[in-house]
């Protein structure tokens, strides 16, 4: 899901980044906004005029501005957005029931959640659950990989108030628990396979923009929206973010937002951009079931501090992955 430090970047941009127009840009942000709304607000109802509101478009055409800037319909999306993360809970909640989820999500009943839990995978929520749980059990180090390379306890400097480190003798790694200030920050958004395309994202898109802007001393944030392994690849949503303040004026027209802050379950994460993916999944599902925590609305991030390393020679870097979490 990650993407490389860019502190060699500097020298290695020769073209401007790209320029939306300003309706356009102005679009894209009403849209992000409106998608925001729906990951924190799945346990609620959304309907065409609320929705409609938070874009400050007419509800007499939101629904098609919609579905021109998705690709989905409202109802589509809405639908997709309820059951991923509801097949995610089932996997990192293992102490919930599947009607605790269904209501969690959105769903009115467990029946109806079944129903368009079954349509989307092909199973059951309780057999997805299930499988999911044998998958871990019969391959206990299949991420392990992933942090193999990390350091024994976080002693990096976060910067933020942490408790003390939670070891989990499955993985390398000891997670802490850090409160993380709200964030304000510019960042471009990528859709599609996490992986390498994340990287050359950063890359050829942001780095040109970052050195257009002297940007390169700042904190980098990576904000995952989707699980790789329950989305559509072609669907995933990744936003390469720069710690920015909203005044700053910033060339390229870049969305602005606000990291929300917050408790988070933090581990160091050094390995390649193919070693990363399985490295969340160890946290989400191997560490996160046993911590007396759960996953809360706010989305998955991964942080680059300013001095991050990365070997060009090998592609190994490190980063800080982190999980938004709260009491069960």
């Amino acid at each position: 899901m990650g993407a490389a430090p860019l502190n060699r970047a500097a020298a290695m941009v020769n073209a401007a980044s790209p320029r939306d127009s300003g309706s356009s840009a102005e679009y894209q942000r009403r849209i992000h906004r409106v998608v925001a709304h729906i990951d924190q607000h799945l346990d609620e109802p959304l309907d065409l005029e609320t929705l409609a509101a938070v874009a400050n478009f007419s509800a007499f055409h939101f629904h098609r501005l919609f579905r021109a800037w998705t690709g989905e319909t409202l109802g589509d999306y809405l639908r997709r957005r309820r059951v991923e993360t509801g097949a995610l809970r089932l996997v990192t909640q293992p102490g919930s029931s599947v009607l605790e989820i269904a209501l969690a999500v959105g769903f009115g009943s467990g029946e109806a959640f079944a129903r368009a839990f079954k349509a989307r995978f092909g199973v059951s929520p309780s057999g997805w659950r299930e499988a999911r749980r044998s998958e871990e059990d019969s391959n206990p180090g299949q991420a392990e990989r992933s942090l193999d390379q990390a350091a024994a306890g976080l002693g990096f400097d976060h910067g933020f108030p942490a408790t003390p480190s939670i070891e989990d003798p499955t993985m390398n790694a000891s997670v802490s628990l850090i409160d993380m200030p709200p964030t304000a920050v510019a960042y471009f958004r990528y859709t599609g396979p996490y992986g390498p395309p994340v990287g050359r994202f950063w890359m050829d898109r942001v780095a040109p923009w970052m050195a257009e802007n002297d940007l390169f001393n700042r904190v980098r944030y990576g904000i995952v929206h989707d699980d790789s392994t329950i989305a559509d690849a072609a669907k995933c949503r990744y936003d390469a973010c720069v710690a920015a303040e909203p005044t700053e004026v910033l060339s390229g027209r870049p969305m602005r937002t606000v990291l929300p802050g917050g408790r988070y379950a933090c581990t160091r994460f050094e390995g390649t951009v193919d070693d990363i993916d399985a490295a969340w999944q160890r946290l989400l599902a191997g560490w996160l079931p046993a911590s007396g925590l759960q996953l809360d609305a706010r989305p998955l991030v991964e942080r680059y501090p300013v001095d991050a390393k990365y070997d060009p020679q090998t592609g190994v870097f490190e980063c800080d992955i982190c999980i938004p979490v709260k009491p069960l």
